[in-house]
């Protein structure tokens, strides 16, 4: 413990919940859990690869998709590797300021990706509504600043949450309702009232999330609405239909967790451990599995790299 000013002691640090109690669903849990993260940077990775070395990529919609591709990686990596670490040992402990790290890295690429999923709606609702207009609207220097803008506002609404956070007297107890550190469980081991850090942090985290889905969904829905003709429409809703599966799962656990007061349900953990593991996971196969154009640059690239692999030097 540390000294604070007055009667507090700061706590060193934090000890993270389990999601198994018995040794023998740890393991399984790590093996189950090493694969899903193994896929996750194996996908992600792939997918940037694909659209950086592919010429017929070289879009909007593909530049921004490679971008999403790689905060899902960076996004991932935020707990699954503390969290595989913490299946192999007894005490799961983290120092106050690594759990403050990793809590500023979390809602940094969360906030940044809610924001990106927003450009990729806008970048669909031209596409499919002006067509005409969309090679002059989404040009590559407009994209590169929206995805810069997105970076910003991820990291202006990270520091916000991180000072808030650290800025609490933390004295015990120090065990954290969760196997990663985040704003909900961390702030409730506060040693103060904290019922207005919670309104400014609600209203920071579920105003963000919640304006963003709705932001999204009427995108969306205008797309939809502005078609007239059945096969437009079912070719619009085939092309956005990756991008909805992807919003309702990131957004859906989002607004659940930080769009509510502070309350801890049982289920959290599990809805946690959906939006930071497997989601990052899914994003590239939701994507690849519905987009032709994608799955026929990964053959190529296989295809060139089988045939460079085949050479043999004389």
């Amino acid at each position: 413990m540390e000294n604070l000013e007055g009667n507090y002691t700061r706590v060193n640090e934090f000890l993270l919940a389990a999601l198994s109690p018995s040794w023998q669903s740890q393991a399984a849990l790590f093996v189950v859990f090493l694969l899903v993260y193994t896929a996750t940077l194996a996908g992600n990775t792939l997918i940037m690869l694909t659209v950086t070395s592919d010429p017929r990529l070289s879009t909007p919609m593909y530049f921004l998709l490679g971008n999403l591709s790689f905060l899902d990686l960076c996004y991932s990596t935020v707990t699954a590797p503390k969290m595989l670490m913490d299946f192999l040992v007894e005490k799961r402990s983290i120092s106050f300021d690594a759990c403050m790290a990793q809590l500023f890295f979390l809602h940094f690429v969360g906030a940044a990706e809610m924001f990106l999923l927003t450009i990729m709606a806008y970048d669909r609702y031209v596409a499919i509504c002006k067509p005409l207009h969309y090679p002059n609207i989404m040009n590559r220097q407009l994209c590169s600043w929206l995805v810069a803008a997105s970076w910003t506002g991820g990291f202006i609404h990270s520091t916000v949450q991180t000072i808030l956070t650290m800025r609490l007297p933390f004295c015990g107890p120090n065990q954290v309702d969760n196997f990663f550190c985040d704003v909900p469980p961390v702030i409730k081991l506060a040693c103060t009232d904290t019922y207005v850090i919670e309104l400014l942090m609600v209203s920071n985290s579920g105003l963000i999330s919640s304006s963003c889905f709705v932001i999204l969904v009427t995108s969306y829905a205008t797309i939809l609405v502005r078609i007239r003709s059945p096969e437009g429409r079912r070719k619009a809703l085939n092309v956005c239909a990756s991008h909805l599966t992807v919003v309702t799962l990131f957004f859906g656990p989002c607004i659940f967790i930080y769009a509510r007061p502070f309350s801890t349900f049982s289920v959290d953990k599990l809805v946690s451990v959906l939006y930071n593991i497997i989601t990052p996971m899914l994003n590239p196969l939701i994507y690849t599995l519905r987009n032709k154009d994608v799955k026929s640059a990964m053959r190529k690239l296989r295809s060139r790299e089988t045939i460079s692999g085949g050479k043999v030097d004389m």
